[in-house]
């Protein structure tokens, strides 16, 4: 008996199944190039608001710096214990203010800003004639700070998120050294 050879199904070109395939990775493929679309546009809207949490966080270290030297000139009895502290606030707002996008434009607003950054002693009158208490609201505005910062934090970019907690907890520091001499 002659052998006749056995038809081979497979046929060449693209299968249907790959043919299929390949048609739904290139419909997800142009799903998810349309949501890196979207996300993209998320992530323009995201500097700005990191932006404005890292402009904020500079004012608000300004501020504190602020208080912290019209404590010093109306006590300078307090020098030795606050300037370890105020110089860290100092370095938190130069943070801050480092990641702003426009340096140029923050240091032509800082002029603008000294007198919150250092105020004159007759700037602040709020600064109270007790040292002690003097101290007690320093570490309150130290802890109400650090208690803005971390819920800040939770709408910031991880970076930034990064440095608001670290600052958050070194304001909840400085509050706690600001109150143990009181114990």
């Amino acid at each position: 008996m002659p052998s006749y050879p056995i038809a081979s199904r497979s046929r060449p070109g693209p299968r249907r199944r790959s043919l299929l395939t390949g048609a739904a990775g290139a419909a997800g493929a142009a799903l998810l190039s349309g949501c890196s679309d979207s996300a993209s546009t998320d992530s323009d809207e995201r500097p700005s608001t990191a932006e404005r949490l890292r402009a904020r966080a500079a004012r608000d270290s300004g501020e504190l710096l602020g208080r912290y030297d019209a404590v010093l000139a109306a006590h300078p009895a307090l020098a030795g214990r606050l300037e370890p502290l105020r110089v860290e606030v100092k370095r938190h707002e130069a943070a801050f203010a480092e990641g702003l996008a426009s340096p140029s434009a923050s240091a032509s607003a800082s002029p603008s800003a000294s007198p919150s950054v250092s105020p004159s002693p007759a700037a602040s009158p709020s600064v109270p004639t007790d040292e002690k208490e003097a101290v007690r609201d320093l570490a309150k505005a130290e802890r109400e700070l650090a208690g803005r910062r971390g819920s800040a934090l939770l709408d910031a970019p991880d970076e930034l998120a990064r440095l608001l907690a670290s600052v958050a907890a070194a304001g909840a520091a400085h509050a706690y050294l600001l109150t143990e001499g009181d114990k």
